[in-house]
């Protein structure tokens, strides 16, 4: 008669699957957390299309200028007069870059007298916000 003993070794074993499983949850996790970081403080409107180089990330204040031309800084209603005095008010160390969200059909005009409005208040950097083509 042949005894066991009481306690049999196992090797242990690592198991592949569940791994993939875990992998690929966090791939999808972290793309879809990636699509959810740009913060663009603006009212929807229609943009221009074009192709750009991507911005580097910096804190930064939105103009946004609509069909009828009506201007916004971070969804704050300004007139041009106001640009100034609400561009300090938003960005108190001086915001250095301004982020032009204007519609396609917004008069151009505005769109030039609001940021000759935002370069006298400081600002020395312009971005223009576009639709990927």
């Amino acid at each position: 008669m042949k005894l066991r003993r009481a306690r049999a070794r196992r090797k242990g074993r690592i198991e592949i699957i569940p791994m993939i499983d875990v992998m690929f949850f966090l791939l999808a996790t972290f793309m879809l957390a990636s699509l959810s970081l740009e913060n663009l403080h603006s009212l929807p409107v229609d943009l221009p299309r074009g192709q750009a180089l991507a911005a580097p990330p910096k804190a930064s204040v939105t103009l946004t200028v609509t069909r009828a031309g009506d201007l916004a800084l971070d969804r704050t209603p300004v007139t041009l007069e106001t640009i100034g005095p609400t561009l300090m008010r938003l960005a108190p160390g001086g915001a250095t870059s301004l982020v032009v969200n204007a519609d396609s059909a917004a008069p151009n005009g505005i769109v030039v007298e609001a940021m000759l409005k935002a370069r006298a208040a400081g600002v020395e950097h312009f971005l223009f916000a576009i639709k990927p083509e």
